[in-house]
């Protein structure tokens, strides 16, 4: 989705010249298009004999102590990939040599859709930030799978499932539960997102009647499977208190095994960025720095409240280990990056790491 810029460059940034300065260059152009261009680049360049063990060996951490039991799952380590950077499960295999201790795909949808027009995705330098309204751009489950099946890594790797734009929400149910069935085999477990901002009406999808509706249907689809896999919740970080009560309602009475905190936010209180500038680009959902606080907030609470009752994954402005930190501190079992990836590099999983194996309650 946005450019994993830090990706292709970091290793020789690093090493040869500043990041900031290569990564400044790389954001003159159009974050779509450099996205896409440095994930064609990391894949070629991961060819080249020798380079895949010269990465791994600057980014990958491999210590037992970094390994977490959650959801009835082992991770390598808590730091995952959040969503939107594989829509279409092509590059996980790559991003498995930065650091990752795991990966989630998606949003992935039954139909292809072309998601919303461009341009789409917009840096905010200033507020080391994103604004993202790609609405569910992908290939489809099918392709989705076919991808899954080239899986060459031993990271877990999550599916995250929503519904096709043209389908109403009065139907949105069928939509999750086929891709639900339909990926089934080839991940290790499933995120319900219903909290985007950028597909028309989808976040209705997280009020009481509606959510429990689906997330009970997903569950007993589960339960005629062999082996069941972990059932998670993406939630908005623009819920209420009181919405958020109505979650933990809905989590512990349907039992699902967990929530992730928290999707992009439709605020634009105290950017930084010119306000003329951030007004013509219009919606989308913001991510990055300026919801470091609001995420580890919904995290706390949701802990707070449940007494602990489910694990949750936390995700939403990690830019250094001290972000990492404070979500794990706040209730939070794992956490993701994304927008922090991009501006930080692919070294910012590592120092996570390292500071975890620091930290004096690892």
């Amino acid at each position: 989705m946005a450019s994993v810029t830090s990706f292709c460059i970091d290793t020789f940034a690093e090493r040869f010249i500043m990041y900031s300065i290569l990564r400044s260059f790389l954001f003159l152009f159009d974050p779509e298009k450099v996205h896409y261009f440095t994930t064609d680049f990391l894949h070629l360049i991961l060819k080249i004999p020798g380079v895949r063990a010269l990465w791994r060996s600057i980014y990958v951490i491999e210590d037992k102590r970094l390994e977490r039991t959650v959801f009835g799952l082992t991770f390598k380590n808590p730091v995952g990939l959040a969503a939107g950077f594989d829509k279409n499960a092509t590059m996980y295999n790559d991003l498995a040599h930065c650091g990752f201790g795991f990966i989630e795909i998606g949003t992935v949808t039954p139909k292809g859709q072309p998601g919303n027009d461009k341009p789409r995705l917009f840096r905010l330098k200033k507020d080391n930030a994103i604004i993202n309204r790609m609405g569910f751009n992908n290939g489809g489950m099918e392709l989705a799978v076919e991808n899954l099946k080239k899986r060459k890594t031993d990271l877990l790797i999550g599916g995250n499932i929503g519904k096709n734009k043209v389908t109403p929400n009065e139907e949105a149910d069928n939509d999750y539960i086929l891709c639900f069935n339909e990926m089934y085999p080839y991940v290790d477990y499933f995120v319900v997102n219903v909290s985007s901002p950028n597909t028309p009406n989808l976040r209705a999808l997280q009020e009481k009647e509606p959510l429990m509706a689906l997330l009970s249907k997903l569950k007993n689809e589960r339960s005629k499977k062999e082996h069941s896999k972990p059932i998670l919740l993406k939630i908005a970080p623009d819920l209420t208190n009181e919405q958020l009560e109505d979650i933990i309602s809905i989590v512990t009475e349907v039992g699902i095994d967990g929530v992730i905190a928290t999707n992009t936010t439709i605020s634009r209180e105290n950017l930084k960025s010119d306000q003329q500038m951030v007004e013509k680009i219009g919606a989308g959902g913001v991510s990055g720095k300026p919801l470091t606080s609001r995420s580890t907030e919904v995290i706390a609470y949701l802990h707070q409240k449940s007494n602990g009752a489910f694990p949750i994954i936390g995700v939403g402005g990690i830019h250094s280990p001290k972000d990492a930190l404070e979500k794990l501190n706040a209730g939070a079992s794992l956490v993701q990056l994304y927008t922090g990836f991009i501006y930080e590099g692919p070294g910012l999983v590592k120092k996570i790491n390292k500071e975890l194996l620091n930290d004096t309650k690892l």
